[in-house]
């Protein structure tokens, strides 16, 4: 019998990852188990309390019959000090990137990249299950080895996402609709700046639709950055379209900024090349901003029918496709909503924490 399910992370800090281990942690103690957060790495804004790794065993006890759930995202030390221990182990898998995609800008994360597929591989043999927040992931997770992957989406509160909005930041921005002066389509993504997010092709695209379409539109990227090199290319590439004064690299937002982003935002625009998940889909479709999206990897699994889905992304492609969900009061209208039911059919934490307890199943046995 399963009397513990303990989570280890390497870094435990605010973001998608980090809330989904403390709804995790909620939902396992809900249903019955006894479950701690365990970190090599503690940041400021974690949203809730963890213990080091190596107290477990001393201050909480290890007992046989423990489960270890083991989040995956990048290469980690604790990784490897997993493959030596003996309790149970589930992999929750969120994804690495592939760590072409840095080679050229930042050699030393695509070696932390690689690394952390080398031990996704590596911990096959020892995982009794692997979990994937997509069939995506799923599919990388059997591609490695995993005898059993089961597909849980990430658990997010939605109810997070109504805070507190920044008014200075939505002022600044134009208020609701992001039109100063009512003109102006304003463009948004969120996401870290980084090659496999693909900004330069969201601006190259952006620069189109301002010339044959609206040459009012503003661009907002936010997120912080995993690349100076790249960010610095970006900002480059930017000043060659000579539009320096309609792209806003906005970096790291706090949860109100980002609030008032969404708030003034016509449209959120995905032009990513690869996505385990894509949680701002999410946040997108909360604030009701209709969705384009780049049909690359997990996103077209994320996105179902509520975003405009595109198969390629020629600049003209993308800037027509967001001048009619722009102007389309009908399109406009349809994805809002669609974007509305799927997040309560699908990703709402009754359905999330279900399917993550009917994952887990196989494991957890009688003790569920």
């Amino acid at each position: 019998m399963t009397a513990a399910v303990h989570q280890l992370v390497p870094t435990y800090e605010a973001g998608a990852v980090g809330s989904h281990v403390a709804e995790v942690r909620r939902t396992l103690r809900r249903a019955g188990f006894e479950s701690e957060v365990f970190t090599d790495h503690l940041r400021r804004g974690a949203p809730g309390p963890a213990h080091p790794t190596d107290a477990y065993g001393e201050r909480v006890p290890a007992r046989a019959g423990d489960v270890l759930l083991y989040h995956l995202a990048i290469g980690s030390t604790m990784a490897d000090r997993l493959r030596a221990r003996h309790e149970r182990l589930v992999v929750d898998y969120h994804n690495i990137t592939p760590a072409q995609f840095f080679s050229d800008w930042e050699p030393m994360l695509a070696y932390d990249l690689a690394w952390g597929r080398l031990q996704l591989a590596e911990l096959a043999a020892r995982a009794e299950l692997g979990i994937a927040d997509s069939a995506y992931n799923a599919g990388e997770l059997r591609a490695a080895g995993y005898r059993r992957a089961e597909v849980a989406p990430i658990l997010l509160d939605l109810d997070a996402f109504q805070g507190e909005v920044d008014e200075r930041t939505l002022d600044r921005l134009g208020g609701p609709g992001g039109r100063p002066g009512g003109r102006g389509t304003a463009w948004l993504f969120v996401g870290r700046v980084a090659p496999n997010k693909a900004q330069h092709d969201l601006v190259r695209a952006f620069a189109v639709h301002r010339r044959l379409y609206d040459p009012c539109a503003r661009l907002r990227l936010v997120g912080g950055s995993s690349s100076a090199a790249y960010l610095g290319a970006l900002r480059g590439a930017v000043d060659e379209l000579d539009l320096g004064g309609a792209v806003d690299l906005a970096g790291s937002v706090t949860a109100a900024e980002l609030a008032a982003h969404y708030r003034a935002a016509d449209v959120f625009v995905c032009l990513s090349e690869h996505e385990g998940f894509c949680v701002p889909l999410l946040e997108a479709w909360w604030h009701g901003v209709p969705v384009v999206a780049f049909a690359a990897a997990a996103v077209p699994e994320t996105l179902g029918d509520a975003g405009l889905l595109l198969a390629d992304k020629a600049p003209d492609r993308v800037a027509a496709a967001v001048h009619r969900v722009a102007t389309d009061p009908g399109v406009r209208t349809a994805l809002v909503e669609a974007g509305r039911r799927r997040l309560r059919s699908h990703f709402s934490l009754e359905v999330t924490r279900a399917r993550l307890l009917d994952a887990l199943a196989p494991v957890l046995g009688d003790g569920r």
